[in-house]
């Protein structure tokens, strides 16, 4: 099996050595995606609400590069500068998937997010129908 990298102007670009996502066989291993709006290069907003979407958002424009969606999403990792936003986050999250079918999730408090972002989130899909 080869490994595909996923690249799209959709999402930040990386800043580092590594790639937006990774593709082995039909499972896409995104990168941790922090608020930043592909368009503008800044943060989405300065609220965990708006953080969350804008990473949320990011991870579907790679996932559909990839051939996928966030229907496919198997588990979601959620990294919370503060885990007192835990709620306000889980209420944006909750817009991006089937509530009868939901992904698996980890979400933890780190002491800190690269550009000071609030949030960060990666994700695990599948390519193909659901």
């Amino acid at each position: 099996m080869e490994k595909i990298k996923i690249q799209t102007a959709a999402a930040p670009a990386a800043i580092g050595p590594y790639v937006q996502a990774n593709v082995l066989g039909k499972l896409i291993f995104t990168s941790g995606q922090i608020p930043i709006d592909p368009a503008t290069g800044e943060f989405a907003g300065d609220t965990i609400e708006a953080q969350t979407d804008r990473s949320l958002k990011n991870i579907a424009a790679i996932l559909e590069a990839a051939g996928s969606s966030m229907k496919n999403v198997l588990k979601t990792t959620v990294f919370l500068r503060d885990i007192d936003h835990f709620a306000a986050m889980n209420a944006v999250y909750a817009g991006f998937f089937d509530a009868d079918a939901p992904p698996a999730r980890s979400a933890v408090e780190v002491a800190r997010l690269p550009k000071g972002a609030l949030v960060e989130i990666e994700a695990i899909a599948y390519i193909g129908e659901a």
